[in-house]
């Protein structure tokens, strides 16, 4: 883990909130010249503490309207069978999010898709052909109560 000063943090935290902000932008956010933020900022990202920018894409503009969690079992939790669901999983569009989970289930998936029918093709034509696959059950999300991308920091 890399050591991050209070300057740092509160750079982290303005691009978390704006990653589109130009440097004499983040500058003058962290109460900081532009030439020392650019230099922090280009150290954040060398160090991976930046792991990427991206641009949050609202789904139902879209037309992915169904967000499901899916919970797979798996016959066998050896390392090979579960590398094995991982590299297939991966694969996979509409899969937004895979845990390795512990209780009664191997693993969790979020699955965003535009309707019933293409979750029906998705598990159908996907998830059940992945071999080792035990059980699977869906849990769908009727309203997202809450959402961030931006972690906690406290400076």
């Amino acid at each position: 883990m890399i050591r991050l000063d209070p300057v740092d943090l509160r750079i982290l935290q303005a691009l978390q909130e704006d990653s589109s902000l130009s440097n004499v932008e983040l500058a003058r956010k962290v109460n900081l010249s532009a030439s020392p933020t650019l230099a922090r900022v280009k150290h954040l990202e060398a160090s991976k503490v930046i792991a990427r920018y991206v641009a949050l894409v609202d789904p139902p503009m879209l037309g992915l309207k169904v967000n499901v969690f899916i919970q797979v079992s798996l016959e066998k939790q050896e390392s090979g069978a579960l590398a094995l669901f991982e590299k297939a999983v991966s694969h996979f569009d509409e899969v937004m999010e895979v845990y390795l989970m512990t209780g009664d289930a191997d693993y969790l998936l979020r699955i965003v898709v535009p309707d019933i029918q293409a979750l029906e093709s998705f598990i159908l034509n996907h998830l059940t052909k992945i071999p080792g696959i035990k059980n699977i059950r869906s849990s769908f999300a009727l309203k997202q109560v809450k959402y961030k991308t931006a972690l906690p920091i406290s400076s």
